[in-house]
């Protein structure tokens, strides 16, 4: 274990991704960019009973290409989803882990809710056949923190171990806390991500009673269901999948001439204390995670060039997180000086890619300003110079967090 440093340097030498829209880095990051839609009719439930049909599902996804066929067996999608982009991540950093370094690689991999699939198995098996037909492997593989277990068994990665869970916040605490692992001492490097399952019809009619759940514009495919600050805004879509990053110190990366997305450079976390559901007046939690990240290591608010928002395309949602924005940006995030980009596609995977690639990609379905947003949200990819750019997130329950990713420019 190394002594704390906290000026130590962290940066992202890996990625992988699960998604709607592709399951691997290129297919993803290339759909994004060309504004293809993941979002589809629902496939995995019956979906008659409900207004809201549409859900982004992933496709064409092997799990037993990432874990052994007995462990795919016993689990289920949210794992296979984590343990593939953490896996991803790793061989795309090019770091080997070994005996004699498995010790200080660590794995920081959350999830909002873990597996449920597995209870609701469980639970119906015990109604249905009785106690001895719940499968003993269920608990252990139904856990929040099973995936981050699992990737310590597959990848041989054996030291720090944690799951964060907070809510949508989770995969942004999720990649800070790795890094702060880091800069701690605690590991030199890390696997880290989250992964979410939500495709289950009990979760479906959870969040339509809700009224969470948005409506595509009357007339109109699916596909424009989500619309994060649009002034037609009604709701979110759910979706499946997983990112990963894998991160690193500086000097080990640099020695072993390993490519380099990214620097990990800001990290704040903040709670609303205000209500399980709805956002605290003005944003003012997520406006304290986005001051804290800007501080922690003095990056220049008037050089961050990007914000992945959270973007949950609600009325009050997307109104509370633009209040925030402006409270830490001020006029610089207004629409008319596109000076500070919007770009609403998904979190660290896409901000990371943005800023390695120096290209913005559209957020797809926003066409009608809202005054009540007043942000400059890029409809179109758009190559520009990405200094610094951040990640926001806000969870039910009032959990904030923002990372801020900076370009490697090899000093």
């Amino acid at each position: 274990m190394r002594k704390p440093d906290y000026d130590r340097r962290v940066v992202v030498t890996g990625l992988g991704v699960v998604s709607p829209v592709g399951n691997d880095v290129q297919t993803a990051w290339g759909n994004l960019v060309r504004g293809n839609s993941g979002l589809r009719e629902i496939t995995k439930f019956d979906v008659s009973r409900y207004e809201a049909k549409a859900a982004g599902e992933v496709i064409g996804f092997d799990a037993s290409q990432w874990m052994d066929p007995k462990a795919v067996r016993r689990s289920e999608s949210a794992m296979w989803f984590g343990v593939s982009a953490g896996r991803q991540a790793l061989a795309d950093s090019g770091f080997e882990i070994t005996d004699a370094n498995r010790e200080d690689v660590g794995v920081v991999f959350g999830s909002g809710a873990g597996g449920q699939q597995l209870m609701i198995d469980a639970w119906v098996n015990l109604h249905e056949k009785g106690p001895r037909s719940v499968p003993p492997t269920f608990i252990a593989n139904a856990l929040v923190d099973s995936t981050s277990g699992m990737l310590a068994i597959e990848t041989g990665a054996i030291g720090h171990n944690v799951c964060i869970v907070s809510a949508c916040a989770t995969g942004t605490h999720s990649v800070a806390e790795g890094a702060e692992a880091i800069r701690r001492g605690d590991c030199i490097a890390v696997i880290s991500g989250s992964t979410e399952a939500p495709l289950l019809e009990t979760a479906h009619a959870g969040f339509t009673n809700m009224r969470g759940m948005g409506m595509p514009r009357p007339g109109e495919a699916l596909q424009t269901v989500s619309r994060p600050f649009d002034k037609t805004r009604d709701g979110f879509v759910l979706g499946e999948g997983a990112g990963g990053l894998f991160l690193e110190d500086l000097e080990l990366a640099k020695a072993r001439g390993a490519k380099i997305y990214a620097e990990v450079v800001g990290y704040g976390s903040a709670a609303d204390g205000w209500d399980m559901i709805q956002p605290i007046d003005k944003g003012s939690g997520s406006a304290r995670a986005m001051k804290m990240a800007l501080e922690r290591r003095g990056v220049p608010a008037d050089e961050v060039d990007l914000i992945n928002p959270h973007g949950t395309s609600t009325p009050l949602g997307d109104k509370r997180e633009a209040e925030a924005i402006w409270t830490v940006f001020g006029e610089r995030a207004a629409r008319d000086r596109q000076s500070l980009a919007i770009s609403g596609t998904f979190e660290a995977f896409a901000t990371v890619m943005s800023v390695a690639e120096q290209c913005v990609p559209p957020t797809i379905n926003y066409r009608e300003f809202d005054p009540d947003c007043d942000l400059w949200v890029v409809t179109e990819a758009t190559p520009m110079t990405v200094r610094y750019a951040l990640s926001n997130n806000i969870g039910l329950g009032g959990h904030n967090g923002a990372v801020i990713f900076k370009r490697y420019d090899g000093d």
